[in-house]
């Protein structure tokens, strides 16, 4: 960030056994999870390999690993139901707590996953698992296999943030959170998304990676099938609506990555003023000593100048933290959004080639063949699908927006209504 180097995030380092607190000591409920501390196979590895102090802080569970919570979580289960925007809520999920870990093979981060819910597919009412970003990535692969119908919000990057190097400073991770909390959440607003297997797994799941080596065949059997559906075919012209939506989500990219690209360079700019700044204010500090009549007025100015650094340097920090993930979320949105649209376009070729095959035949059968109907099946199940979807996108985006850019303006104002000339 433009404040300084990153900050790393601190490691799970080795302790005393004296020095470990108990996963039931304090009174609070994050201070008090509990339950079964069996570590997944990463845990064990490293372990193994002599990182056996190895451990997360703040009462968490091991990665891999559930729990319920403490008896508190009884009051929390009579809290759930808040009205929210007129709408019952029965599941709520955060990300949290951050920890990295160094093993022998590789250096990962793992996050806090706390659920609380009422639903009666959940065994208890709250739970506590740590996971990496491969099993956020896991997890979105098995939506898009089992629902492929549905928008599945988009993961960030693995990789490239841009601005930040060092993947495991503090701002990186915390970007990172902030993204697959969002990515939870979004899903778990969903009405059809919160209620699949795959993500109650996910949330409750003790050993996930046996879960994964498990569902592996099914998982082929899944591919398999999408693939019969959305391959061999072309669709020879959209309908009007969908060929709307396919427009409006290529302009809509294209005008977002334009506003990331200069938003980019301007925060650049500002970067390297910055730096200039904080050369500039010493200089005329260094003088007031140089000086009698001057020396006041002169380290008013290097004062000022500084004051000035520092507000550039939140507004430059909000910017990046704030403004720039959701441009970038937004045009994955997009993409993903598109590749539901070309799904439906599949399904919806093969069921015009289907209805050319009868035609061809020639034969006089007045009822329509099983294996169309079903293909006409699915592409109504598509279209009511993506439209419903397009439709809760496209108000979570108005509001998101909305918040942005007000609180963008709010930023930019705070900036210049700074009272850097009473410094003088």
């Amino acid at each position: 960030m433009a404040g300084g180097p990153p900050k790393a995030l601190p490691s799970t380092g080795p302790q005393s056994l004296r020095d470990m607190p108990h996963p039931l000591a304090g009174s609070s409920s994050e201070e008090a999870v509990g339950g079964d501390s069996t570590p997944s196979p990463d845990l064990l590895m490293a372990r193994s390999f002599g990182d056996k102090d190895l451990i997360l802080p703040n009462g968490g569970t091991p990665a891999g690993t559930s729990s319920p919570a403490s008896s508190s979580s009884l009051l929390n289960r009579l809290q759930l139901d808040d009205d929210i925007d007129g709408e019952t809520r029965d599941l709520f999920v955060t990300v949290d707590d951050p920890k990295k870990h160094v093993c022998t093979m590789e250096t990962y981060i793992t996050y806090r996953i706390t659920t609380k819910s009422t639903r009666v597919e959940f065994d208890l009412p709250e739970y506590s698992v740590r996971r990496r970003y491969q099993d956020f990535d896991w997890l979105r692969n098995k939506l898009e296999e089992s629902q492929p119908t549905h928008l599945i919000p988009p993961l960030p990057e693995k990789f490239v943030v841009k601005g930040v190097v060092d993947r495991f400073s503090e701002e990186f991770v915390e970007t990172r959170r902030k993204a697959l909390d969002k990515f939870l959440k979004r899903i778990t607003d969903h009405p059809v998304l919160s209620f699949n297997e795959h993500f109650n797994v996910f949330l409750t799941a003790k050993d996930l990676n046996a879960y994964k080596k498990q569902g592996i065949a099914l998982l082929t059997r899944v591919g398999e099938s999408v693939k019969h559906v959305t391959g061999g075919y072309k669709l020879r012209s959209r309908p009007l609506e969908f060929a709307a939506i396919g427009d409006y989500l290529d302009t809509f990219a294209l005008k977002l990555g334009t506003i990331d690209r200069i938003a980019q360079r301007i925060i650049k700019e500002e970067i390297e003023y910055l730096v200039e700044l904080r050369e500039y204010g010493p200089v005329y500090s260094t003088w007031s000593a140089l000086e009698g009549e001057l020396a006041e007025p002169l380290e008013g100015v290097s004062a000022c100048i500084g004051n000035c650094s520092t507000a550039l340097e939140e507004l430059t920090d909000d910017i990046t933290e704030e403004f720039l993930p959701v441009l970038r979320e937004y045009i994955l949105y997009s993409d993903s959004m598109k590749g539901v649209l070309k799904k439906r376009d599949q399904v919806h070729a093969e069921y015009e080639a289907k209805l050319e095959a009868v035609a061809l035949r020639k034969e006089d059968r007045p009822k329509v063949p099983a294996d169309v109907e079903k293909c006409q099946d699915r592409m109504e199940c598509f279209n009511a699908d993506l439209k419903a979807d397009m439709e809760r996108w496209q108000g979570n985006k108005r509001n998101d927006f909305r918040q942005l850019l007000v609180g963008l303006a709010d930023k930019n104002i705070q900036y210049y209504e700074k009272p850097w000339s009473t410094k003088l």
